[in-house]
């Protein structure tokens, strides 16, 4: 029977900050990597590295100031990078139509689906008979999509190189797998980009799904860029599930 997948996200990378030679300037102590590479950009532009302006003198009055007056095209200096599993296809789709990411995504092709496990919605997960047929379902969806796969391999029987023939064949037979296939996701983005991602995704009307991501990355990124992040208010819905909300990104 088909097994039930978990929504796991970790960060991989995140941007260093190597102060430069020759300049007159240090980042505060406090200051994390990514908030001293948006603090020095935003410097570097005026050179303004002696502090003149003491109402943006510390880090984060100075980071503060930019989400303020919506200079965020900064904050894009700074990266992280996202191991995501435990997605489903459907989510996938929605987590790539955000187009300024970087994406490498888990290959149906490449990869046997024999052993992969599937992403079920809340609203199945929580009752025993829903979650029983959408298994069922997951499961003969399976069995036609193993069926498929050894017929086109015997229908591809003529191509000599093994390699492209089970590659054909998968690519084919994969039209057959439901949109709760788990998929496994890196993702990169910059804080201007995981920002617009947040905003959009981790609010009441999002799906379910792709809410839950969106507020674990930015659980996960808080701590990489605490006054990048700290704008965004969560809060617990009537069903349980988390949104949250920034009075600054729309």
């Amino acid at each position: 029977m088909a097994s039930q997948s978990t929504l796991d996200v970790q960060l991989i990378a995140a941007s260093a900050f190597r102060p430069p030679s020759g300049v007159d300037w240090a980042p505060e102590a406090t200051a994390t990597d990514a908030e001293a590479i948006v603090e020095f950009a935003g410097r570097a532009s005026f050179e303004t590295f002696d502090r003149p302006n003491a109402h943006t003198a510390a880090n984060a009055d100075y980071l503060h100031h930019l989400i303020d007056v919506g200079n965020d095209a900064l904050l894009e200096h700074a990266t992280a990078t996202v191991y995501i599993r435990g997605l489903s296809r459907a989510a996938g789709e929605q987590l790539l139509s955000h187009r300024s990411f970087s994406f490498t995504q888990l290959s149906q092709r490449y990869v046997p689906e024999n052993e992969s496990e599937v992403v079920l919605p809340p609203l199945i997960a929580e009752d025993a008979e829903l979650r029983r047929l959408f298994l069922r379902a997951v499961d003969e969806s399976r069995f036609v999509y193993d069926e498929l796969l050894s017929a086109l391999e015997e229908h591809l029987a003529g191509e000599a190189n093994s390699l492209l023939r089970r590659k054909k064949a998968r690519q084919a037979a994969r039209a057959i797998l439901p949109h709760a296939s788990e998929t496994r996701v890196v993702v990169t983005g910059n804080y201007r980009t995981w920002r617009q991602f947040i905003a959009a995704r981790a609010s009441e009307h999002a799906d379910v799904e792709i809410r839950t991501l969106a507020v674990a990355c930015l659980e996960l990124l808080r701590p990489q860029a605490p006054t990048l992040f700290d704008d965004f208010l969560t809060s617990e819905l009537a069903d349980g599930t988390v949104m949250a909300t920034s009075p600054y990104v729309s």
